[in-house]
């Protein structure tokens, strides 16, 4: 643990928790004071239900010790939560990174409206016209969680087609599918088929270990004349903040 006058000097900071045996990190996190030890003590209590404590506690029974390391420090907290998510982005896109920041289920602040892009998407970013309505043969698909900028169609596709919470869409009325990253329309799929699928509740739910029906479809991108009615149009202006449902069915 700090000492008062090392915490007076930290400020707020940006750590990292590594495993010994990897020497990678499984966790960014910022905080001031005491927080970096703050996840080992709550694995220690039997805390469950996160990846974090899950990977804590398998060190823990090895008899090794989980390392911190501080990245920056003698930071205001708005640079240091910056730094977090640009962290937190950046592992997450190199691939040969992809199993760091195992516990970080979140991309940190701002890591959607200002996250890591590629140039391209960046231009479109800024340039991109407002979406206002969509017929009702069409949903938007919000892949925020599920999809890494720069991927390609492919990934986007993958990211888009299941497995949804949403009303059975198998009667056919819904033909097409937006993909919304970031406010954006980044693909349009035109469904073959519609399935469904079960579904685990997220580990440290009230229902975890249970299951519901979710739902997917086949498809593939739609032709030039319908994709282009959508294709990099904004609907950031039409979300609302903290809205938690991926599935959009009229604008």
């Amino acid at each position: 643990m700090f000492d008062e006058k090392t915490i007076k000097e930290l400020k707020s900071y940006v750590y990292l928790l590594i495993d010994p045996d990897t020497k990678t990190p499984f966790y960014v996190g910022k905080g001031a004071g005491n927080r970096i030890f703050n996840h080992l003590m709550d694995a220690k209590d039997g805390k469950v239900g996160t990846d974090k404590l899950d990977h804590i506690q398998s060190i823990l029974k090895k008899h090794k010790s989980v390392e911190h390391v501080i990245v920056r420090h003698g930071l205001n907290e708005k640079t240091a939560f910056q730094i977090e998510a640009s962290l937190i982005d950046t592992f997450r896109f190199i691939p040969i990174f992809n199993d760091f920041v195992s516990g970080n289920i979140q991309g940190g602040m701002n890591s959607i409206e200002n996250g890591l892009m590629s140039s391209e998407e960046v231009k479109r970013k800024y340039n991109a016209l407002p979406l206002n309505s969509i017929p009702g043969s069409t949903i938007i698909i919000n892949i925020n969680g599920s999809y890494k900028n720069a991927s390609g169609t492919d990934k986007i596709y993958m990211a888009t087609k299941e497995r949804w919470r949403m009303k059975d869409p198998r009667a056919g009325k819904i033909k097409y599918v937006l993909s919304e990253y970031k406010g954006l329309i980044v693909e349009v799929f035109e469904v073959h088929k519609w399935y469904a699928i079960e579904r685990q509740y997220n580990p440290g739910s009230k229902k975890s270990g249970q299951t519901y029906i979710g739902y997917g479809f086949n498809g593939q991108v739609a032709s030039n004349k319908v994709r282009d009615l959508y294709i990099n149009k904004s609907v950031a202006h039409k979300k609302k903040r903290g809205a938690s449902n991926p599935i959009i069915y009229n604008l």
